[in-house]
């Protein structure tokens, strides 16, 4: 007991307050699950209080995201420069932008809970809501006060009282916001320095916390609106399935799962060329499901997958394309973050778009394999020892089936309870969780507390990023809404496009451009409630178009700029960004046919929920 009491002690301050509230979010819903058919009843609004856990996990989690430096930022812009003194100055000027927009942002947040204080509203037992409220002004406060610290042109012998001095940008920016707010500003000074932050590489929810400030002041409005939409998206009954799904990836991701399953795969499709790859494919689409990140399927599987790639034949650059590209194919498979965040913002049920996933996965793994032409020996050597093992091995797949079934009974527990109504999504997920840490610490063995710790921090700077990037755009979205952006973008739109076989075709190439541009959770948050009502416009069904955006997304993973696995096979495999991305390129070009097809047969996506849901 002392040994894990020092362990939690060593738990970083800023980790203590998300990791709880993880926690919580993963206790109560599955005591929930417990005491339903146990007393017929569970526990009195433990979904609200599960809900609002999920807003301190949102703002304490972007402290450890911040320090961690896993803040999402749009581009490297001026920050990738090569010149060292521009990456200066562009650091310095998106820290400072940083520090006084966290300011705003906390000014108005304060505004926004003084106006709930004036009307409490209870949470659970006589627990009121403003204490969970309170975690935005104090949020944003502790993240300007980070960013200002950070400066890093401060040198000398007063560096000291300098730096304590640009402790103040925080409190200019509050001060600033707190005197004009409900006063009419001009919109064109605030979007120029918005776009240099962006360009210079300040976090995403910055700019467009920052954005929605500057529109809302633009109409005299108050500014206790921006503040207000992040509560919303924040509480939503649905959201506390993202954290708890990306726990249960992380946790497979950090053990020897992927080592398992790596076993496992191989021996199910043999060990020849076309079975390879087929294993290859198929472990890096499902483990990127799980996991939530292609990126960590890369690092957790390239170091297993190409030397089995090699043994059976295929010369190094076309196995690196192969993971590489394979690995961005899960997003479209449940559980994977993605997917539950275009749930999430466009209000389609999360077991719907679990279901519609399935059929469109397994089109993009059959173009990548056999359009991209990995399942031909063309190019690739035929040594003895892969053609004695191309044929699967039946006694071998039982051994590694056993070896691996915790693992094979995750997407089970995971789909399974949700769509087979057992669970809702928030308590699904926690049991995925549970399900995902009981077997790899208990079963296996392979987590102890400080792993557990380690996962619980590691969660909460991903999930605490993300959540604060949907707050702060689904205030800007707010404001476009009652502007009336959407109708006139409608209106364009199909003034320019006349049926939806030409909207479509636009559609992908314009999702093909903004993935080469914007990261993906960024690329969701603000493109999905700007382009999903002119889909409907043109009758396309929300899962229909939910799959050919989150399509687009996977590929956007191989294109750059911005294309994510090229920079961690190249750092994973030790080869140049342009070896990386000339090895991909058949496979960017087969997944790109694949997208085509998934636009132009909405039944491969509509087809599934159908016949299991009736939708």
């Amino acid at each position: 007991m002392g040994t894990v009491l020092r362990r939690v002690a060593l738990w970083p301050l800023d980790a203590v307050l998300p990791g709880a509230a993880l926690a919580l979010m993963l206790t109560l819903p599955l005591i929930e699950m417990l005491l339903r058919p146990l007393l017929g009843m569970g526990i009195a609004n433990a979904p609200v209080f599960v809900q609002h856990a999920g807003l301190v996990l949102a703002m304490f989690g972007a402290l450890v995201a911040e320090r961690g430096g896993h803040l999402t930022s749009l581009g490297a812009g001026f920050a990738g420069s090569a010149d060292p003194r521009l990456r200066r100055w562009a650091a310095l000027w998106a820290r400072t932008g940083s520090a006084v927009l966290c300011g705003m942002l906390a000014q108005a947040s304060a505004s926004f809970l003084l106006a709930e204080m004036q009307a409490p509203r209870p949470i659970a037992y006589g627990m009121p809501g403003v204490w969970f409220v309170a975690a935005m002004p104090l949020g944003f406060v502790w993240l300007g006060l980070r960013f200002a610290w950070r400066l890093e042109w401060l040198e000398g012998r007063f560096q000291l009282p300098l730096r304590v001095a640009t402790l103040l940008l925080p409190l200019l920016g509050w001060l600033f916001a707190g005197q004009f707010d409900g006063q009419t500003l001009a919109l064109w000074p605030f979007a120029l320095g918005l776009v240099l932050l962006l360009l210079c590489g300040a976090p995403v929810f910055t700019v467009l916390g920052g954005l929605a400030l500057a529109l809302f002041w633009s109409e005299g409005q108050p500014l206790a609106a921006v503040p207000l939409s992040h509560y919303q998206i924040t509480v939503n009954p649905s959201l506390p399935a993202l954290p708890l799904f990306t726990l249960a990836g992380l946790v497979f991701a950090r053990t020897g799962a992927a080592a398992r399953l790596g076993v496992l795969f191989t021996a199910l499709f043999g060990g020849g060329v076309k079975g390879t790859a087929v294993a290859a494919a198929v472990l890096c689409s499902c483990f990127t499901a799980l996991t939530g990140g292609s990126g960590v399927t890369i690092l957790a599987l390239g170091g297993l997958l190409l030397p089995l790639l090699m043994k059976a034949g295929f010369p190094e650059r076309r196995g690196i394309g192969l993971v590489t590209s394979a690995s961005a194919l899960g997003v479209l498979l449940a559980p994977s973050v993605p997917l539950i965040m275009y749930a999430i913002i466009a209000r389609v049920p999360i077991n719907t778009m679990f279901l519609a996933g399935v059929l469109p996965a397994l089109v993009m793994v059959f173009f990548l394999l056999v359009v991209g032409g990995y399942l031909r020996r063309d190019g690739q050597t035929t040594k003895p020892e892969a053609l004695a093992a191309a044929r699967p091995d039946f006694a071998a797949t039982r051994q590694a089936a056993w070896v691996a079934k915790w693992e094979i009974l995750a997407p089970v527990v995971a789909v399974g309870s949700l769509v087979g109504g057992f669970a809702t999504p928030t308590e699904s997920a926690a049991l995925t969780a549970a399900y995902a840490l009981f077997t790899q610490c208990l079963l296996h063995r392979e987590l102890d507390v400080r792993g557990i710790l380690r996962l619980f921090t590691e969660c909460a700077q991903v999930i605490g990023g993300i959540m604060l990037i949907l707050g702060m755009a689904l205030g800007l979205t707010n404001y476009l809404v009652d502007a009336g952006i959407p109708d006139l973008a409608i209106e364009w739109v199909q003034s320019v496009l006349p049926n939806k076989w030409a909207f479509l075709i636009a559609l992908n190439l314009f999702l093909l451009l903004a993935g080469a541009l914007m990261e993906i959770y960024a690329a969701i948050v603000v493109l999905v409630p700007l382009l999903l009502p002119i889909a409907l416009a043109y009758g396309i069904h929300p899962v229909h178009f939910g799959i050919i955006f989150l399509a687009n997304l996977e590929l956007a993973y191989l294109t750059p700029p911005s294309g994510m696995n090229l920079y961690f096979s190249s750092a994973m495999f030790r080869k140049s960004l342009r070896e990386v991305a000339v090895a991909v390129l058949p496979a960017a070009l087969a997944i790109f046919l694949g997208v085509l097809t998934l636009s132009l047969l909405p039944f491969l996506s509509t087809w599934l929920p159908g016949v299991v849901l009736g939708v």
